[in-house]
């Protein structure tokens, strides 16, 4: 199935060019289905790059999705052009009242400032309890998963002493977890942050439970259980130059790990990550599908209800 975005969105143009299925909404609608409704709030500066990315990833699973592209209502991005961001981007206070199915929180440049001293941050924390009642799943990447544990748990986050910044290998430490399904026991992840969550504060927490890890660059993954979420510290979703583009941008100060074919920047990277970002966005979609309650007032709520595979298999 296809993934439903606006016409005009430029993403559209770069996902139909790679072989992304993607419909109207006029077309849509047509179609005697629910679609799962994804709210995607995007933090990061270059929000085109960052929407075709995620968008790319829910477009290949096999179900329909109706994205919707959200923005802090007491933030102004500097970035995007503003143009673009008043024709696809809704701020959040418009859309408080509406219900997905998944939501996802990217991250933002933010990381080494203290949480209290982020502009936005009393409005995210507003966000994050929101999701509760209002979103069935959350996905939150990078900074925005370590804002969300913070947030939750108080679960700190620690400055590194040099930046994490490459691909590296990680380990499958649940291979059991309807996230993990069909994850190698070793696979590689674009990394590029300056701090981490540390194992043993998340381990102290029940309801967390650590999913994969690197030996070097520590946690990747953790499922929330309490708060139905799924916190990913890396970046799956990243193109094969995701990391040339930074790592020119920052003056090529700090050389990429494990990157570049034989550490020769002038070579292009090739993508070893690809399939396992697919393998969890598909396995995190398909999670959604088989529990989201059909009724979609029912999201975030304790009544019981008929979930979407109920109705449809």
């Amino acid at each position: 199935m296809p993934i439903t975005i606006p016409d005009d969105l430029p993403a559209r143009r770069t996902l139909e060019a790679e072989g992304v299925a993607v419909m109207r909404k006029v077309d849509a609608v047509r179609q005697d289905i629910r679609p799962l409704r994804i709210g995607l709030l995007n933090l990061m500066p270059d929000k085109v790059r960052t929407e075709t990315q995620l968008a790319r990833l829910l477009g290949a699973t096999p179900l329909q999705i109706e994205l919707t592209l959200v923005r802090m209502s007491e933030h102004v991005a500097r970035n995007t052009s503003a143009s673009h961001i008043a024709a696809f981007y809704r701020p959040w206070s418009e859309v408080t009242s509406q219900r997905f199915d998944g939501f996802i929180i990217t991250g933002a440049p933010v990381e080494r400032l203290p949480f209290g001293e982020v502009r936005y941050w009393p409005e995210l924390r507003r966000i994050f309890d929101w999701t509760q009642t209002h979103a069935h799943r959350c996905l939150t990447i990078c900074w925005g998963a370590q804002a969300a544990l913070f947030h939750f748990y108080g679960i700190p986050k620690y400055e590194l002493p040099h930046k994490a910044f490459g691909v590296f290998a990680h380990r499958n430490l649940v291979p059991t977890s309807p996230f993990m399904r069909g994850f190698s026991d070793v696979f590689d992840v674009p990394v590029s942050r300056w701090t981490e969550v540390r194992p043993s504060d998340l381990t102290a927490v029940r309801d967390l439970c650590i999913l994969a890890s690197s030996e070097e660059t520590g946690v990747c993954l953790v499922s929330d259980r309490k708060h139905r979420a799924l916190h990913m510290f890396n970046h799956l979703e990243y193109d094969s130059d995701t990391l040339a583009e930074e790592y020119r941008r920052d003056g090529a100060k700090i050389f990429p790990a494990r990157y570049f074919p034989d550490d020769d920047p002038l070579k292009s990277p090739l993508n070893r990550w690809r399939s396992h970002a697919h393998l969890l966005f598909g396995n995190w979609i398909d999670e959604i599908y088989q529990t989201t309650p059909f009724d979609p007032e029912l999201i975030g709520g304790t009544a019981s209800g008929k979930s979407l595979l109920d109705v449809t298999s």
